[in-house]
């Protein structure tokens, strides 16, 4: 029997040798070298557990290792490493210790890492314990095989082949997330089909799950909260019926009866459209506890989402605060509410959640994007590890000077029975996973945080670089600085000093300009015009105490900081006031001359990538040098276009001329209305 697994865990680890020439993207960061020296191999690395994972990480270690022999040791005492490990060498061997066997694998893991960044292999000596317990990936993936907010392709669930065939990707993916400490996978949308709930589609899960499951990796479900109508034939959801409660019981039992570690549920309720237990004149506390208390005799959880969107006079950045802090300590103890790391949705910049800290009985979780929603796509190179460092390392305040998003989510400042993050992935069906090589990035730094937020977003563009591409330092030192520098410059030509959600809407897609944008009936949360607020007198949302008065939902100074225009971060500043156009801010200029000379910059320093880039040619393969370099022509096309778009807009309520040394505007306003970017190939 151990042999099988063994045999049915090995395809994804031939990419060690196989694929050692393959150039196309598909081995990710993977591309550890083909041991050189093969014999004794059964005596070089040893053992004194026997199991699928254990003979996962032996067989990487076999195939990809080329230092002295290791030992893995489980001992189950140790369980204040959680699923982390201790790594030992010395003159004979290297030992990894670790209380779990996903911990062994994790250790593994980090020792092929070393040596293929230039790291110590000869005597390394590491302990890492996990900074969340749960690291989890939500996909947006939906039964039809599209992804929602995805830009690699389709979706790597080939659900009408499932239970039966098991495509090669799916270890493969397994093994990705293993590599970077990733422990969970949601498989499925937000925005849940009832059916994925069925016999038919629990079986399909099965099945992923057993692929999944020597490799440390746990699956979840989105599920929607009306499936006791939808599929259950009850005539109401309503949470305090018994017989709701009583469906949900005995699906949690079929589910766990298939599938024994299942992780839990993701809910998203009462938020655009989906059903909730407020249909019901229930609360969020209501339908998260129905439901942890059908997951609560297996050990799963429940993630309910604070994305609650809905029509309201209120401004939409105030509306999870306000629907979440009144439930505060009502939640039972394994519903973790999980939450954007800004107020409104994922924007190129925006504050953190004001949520995070002022739940103070609940347990929270952060959650991120992967995926560029709004900032690119995979046309566009972002890198997003300094937005999930300045998100997670944000002063909340909440318990003093130092309560950061991350203590306050991971048990370092309040004790928390279960501690989580996640992520909403980029990858799909796409050669090269993620539809864009730099795209891979940020699902590598997205795991390597979520095990260790103490990393910096410039230590992990180096090991990915040395990982993916090469260690030459003409090649390292050119291209982090690239990464480094994207995700501002990105806001530069899309979203300066705080402008937000002026994406299009007309196209409902996120990937252009569109701040002129008003629909004759459309919800005004809707509108980029109801973010912006662009008239003669200047531009902002005004969430000062004399407008929204979002800056309560701060802590003090932070409410203080952010209400006063004098003190308020510049990067900032669109976000929280109306500012006049002609205000001098810091450097003296005004914000008109800023705006322009902002949105100028991010085109210039977009057209450098690309001149850096191409330098780049006598360091990579030929085939990703090419694809990266055409997305790169794209970028600076299309970064053009917003500043063109935004700034001639932007005009028609200030008044004022472009600054005579900021690039004239090469479309008009007429024709940029009329154009639509095409956001996928």
């Amino acid at each position: 029997m151990l042999l099988r697994k063994i045999a049915l865990c090995s395809g994804a680890l031939l990419a060690c040798a196989t694929l050692a020439r393959a150039e196309d993207g598909s081995r990710l960061w993977l591309r550890f070298e083909e041991a050189a020296q093969r014999e004794a191999e059964s005596k070089k690395f040893t053992s004194n557990r026997e199991s699928p994972t254990v003979a996962v990480a032996l067989s990487e270690l076999r195939r990809c290792w080329r230092g002295k022999p290791v030992a893995l040791t489980l001992d189950e005492n140790l369980r204040s490493l959680k699923d982390g490990y201790r790594i030992a060498g010395d003159a004979q061997a290297v030992t990894i210790t670790a209380g779990q066997e996903a911990g062994l694998l994790y250790g593994v893991y980090h020792l092929l890492r070393l040596q293929a960044t230039g790291g110590e292999v000869a005597n390394p000596r590491a302990e890492e314990i996990p900074s969340y317990d749960r690291r989890i990936l939500n996909h947006w993936d939906n039964l039809d095989g599209s992804i929602e907010r995805g830009y690699a392709g389709r979706s790597l669930w080939r659900w009408d082949e499932l239970p039966a065939a098991l495509s090669p990707r799916y270890e493969a993916y397994a093994r990705a997330n293993a590599s970077i400490g990733v422990n969970g996978t949601v498989l499925n949308n937000v925005n849940a089909n009832p059916k994925m709930l069925t016999r038919e589609y629990l079986l399909k899960v099965k099945a992923l799950a057993d692929v999944f499951r020597p490799y440390g990796l746990t699956v979840y479900l989105s599920v929607n909260f009306a499936a006791p109508k939808a599929i259950g034939g009850l005539p109401t959801a309503d949470p305090l019926n018994r017989e709701v409660a009583g469906w949900w019981s005995a699906k949690a039992k079929e589910i766990y009866g298939l599938i024994p570690d299942f992780g839990g549920f993701l809910v998203k309720a009462n938020s655009e459209g989906q059903s909730g237990p407020q249909d019901y004149g229930r609360t969020h506390a209501d339908g998260a506890n129905m439901l942890a208390d059908a997951l609560k005799p297996h050990g799963g959880i429940v993630m309910w989402r604070a994305f609650v969107y809905n029509p309201t006079k209120e401004d939409r950045a105030k509306q999870a605060y306000q629907e979440f802090v009144p439930l505060d300590g009502q939640f039972r103890d394994n519903v973790i509410i999980q939450i954007k790391n800004g107020p409104v949705d994922f924007q190129p910049r925006e504050p953190f959640s004001p949520l995070f800290g002022a739940l103070r009985r609940t347990q929270e979780m952060v959650e991120l994007q992967i995926t560029q929603e709004y900032l690119g796509h995979s046309k566009q190179l972002v890198y997003l590890a300094p937005l999930f460092e300045e998100v997670l390392q944000s002063d909340t305040y909440s318990d003093g000077q130092g309560s950061t998003v991350a203590k306050i989510t991971n048990g370092a400042l309040r004790p928390a029975k279960v501690t989580a993050i996640a992520g909403v992935a980029n990858t799909g069906s796409d050669v090269s996973w993620c539809g864009h090589h730099f795209a891979q990035a940020n699902w590598y730094a997205f795991g390597r945080l979520a095990w260790n937020v103490n990393l910096t977003s410039e230590q992990l563009a180096d090991e990915w670089i040395r990982m993916t591409f090469t260690a030459n330092p003409r090649f390292v030192a050119p291209v982090k600085d690239l990464m480094m520098t994207s995700r501002e410059t990105c806001v530069s030509y899309m979203t300066p000093y705080g402008l937000h959600h002026i994406f299009t809407h007309s196209f409902n897609h996120h990937y252009g300009p569109g701040p002129w944008d008003n629909i004759p009936g459309g919800r005004h949360d809707w509108m980029p015009w109801y973010y912006h607020n662009a008239d003669s007198a200047g531009v902002g949302f005004d969430r000062s105490a004399a407008g929204s008065n979002a800056v309560a939902q701060y802590f003090p100074p932070l409410r203080e900081i952010y209400g006063d225009p004098d003190r308020c971060p510049e990067n900032l500043l669109l976000w929280f006031h109306h500012v006049p156009w002609t205000r001098a801010l810091k450097n003296g200029l005004s914000l008109w001359d800023n705006l322009c000379y902002r949105y100028n910059e991010g085109v210039q320093k977009v057209r450098e990538y690309g001149k850096t880039w191409d330098s780049m040619e006598p360091y990579v393969d030929a085939q990703r040098f090419r694809e990266v370099q055409s997305k790169l022509k794209v970028h600076a096309a299309d970064a053009l276009i917003w500043k063109d778009a935004c700034l001639l807009y932007f005009q028609t309520f200030s008044g004022l001329p472009i600054p005579a040394n900021v690039e004239p505007p090469v479309h008009t306003l007429d024709e940029l209305k009329r154009r639509e970017l095409i956001p996928i190939e």
